[in-house]
């Protein structure tokens, strides 16, 4: 997941909706062939799809490689060169926001929903972490994954956008409920330089386990634990951009970060929860 800076207020809703670009899945009901009309941000100049066609899934895994691989040194076993390709994604849906002149593809999540997940058996996240105590909330439940913006686009407005379509895909589908692995890298740079190693996230998920703990009844155990105990926790470390909006969104850490190591990275395990939506989001997104 990337460092894209993140507005801590949003101002009034950005988009100009022309007609909601509807995902591939059976999650909606199947839509027309022809690819209709993206929601338009016109002040930063993106426009917000769903891919429809493999082409377009081929594009979402294009910048991923180029901000998972080139950019963050992961490890990436793809059968596709230049491209990040796994198992999950033939079952997700892709989330893309394009640049309106160019139409590049310059931000991305995907989202497995329950039906999906159903079919392929698990989730990325049920890879990393036991997440037996999910289960009551699993038919409500989607897991993002995959988020990246392109290194020339890392605004607010990009990150914005994609969490727009996402709550519109929520209410829509009647789901409440969205997990996923926010990632720190074992190189991490915040505002006080690079700390490596693994202390930057430890200390960080002393940091959050503090005050943004999910109750115990949603609490996950990570497969391959980051020994923590090893590790300096006691740094004063900025969190990455996207966990933090995370917790503004009002998102809980379920348990101690998991260990990826062809990503390189701690991902710890967040929950969030659409009436958890402080009142402020929940206008911005999905309106009065």
């Amino acid at each position: 997941m990337n460092d894209s800076a993140i507005p801590p207020l949003p101002g009034p809703k950005p988009f100009l909706i022309r007609a909601s670009q509807q995902p591939r899945s059976d999650a909606l009901p199947h839509v027309p062939s022809r690819r209709s009309a993206a929601a338009v941000d016109v002040d930063n100049g993106i426009e917000v799809t769903w891919a429809r066609h493999q082409d377009e899934v081929r594009e979402a895994q294009r910048l991923r490689y180029q901000v998972f691989a080139e950019e963050m040194g992961a490890t990436l076993s793809s059968l596709v060169p230049g491209h990040d390709v796994d198992l999950f994604d033939d079952f997700c849906e892709h989330l893309l926001v394009r640049d309106s002149k160019s139409q590049q593809v310059i931000g991305t999540y995907r989202v497995l929903t329950p039906a999906q997940a159903r079919r392929v058996g698990s989730t990325y996240s049920d890879t990393e972490f036991d997440l037996t105590r999910l289960r009551m909330v699993r038919e409500r439940m989607v897991e993002l994954g995959r988020s990246c913006v392109h290194p020339d686009h890392r605004h607010g407005g990009v990150i914005m956008a994609l969490w727009g379509a996402l709550a519109e895909f929520m209410v829509r589908n009647q789901l409440d409920t969205m997990i996923g692995c926010a990632s720190i890298s074992m190189q991490h740079v915040g505002e006080h330089g690079m700390v490596g190693g693994g202390h930057a996230a430890a200390s960080i998920w002393r940091q959050v386990s503090e005050k943004h703990m999910a109750s115990i009844e949603f609490h996950v155990r990570p497969r391959l634990p980051l020994p923590i105990e090893q590790l300096d926790s006691s740094l004063v470390v900025d969190p990455p951009a996207l966990i933090k909006g995370y917790l503004r969104l009002g998102a809980k850490v379920l348990g101690p970060p998991a260990w990826d190591p062809d990503f390189n990275v701690a991902d710890l395990p967040m929950m969030m929860r659409l009436q958890e939506l402080p009142a402020r989001y929940r206008k911005h997104f999905l309106g009065p």
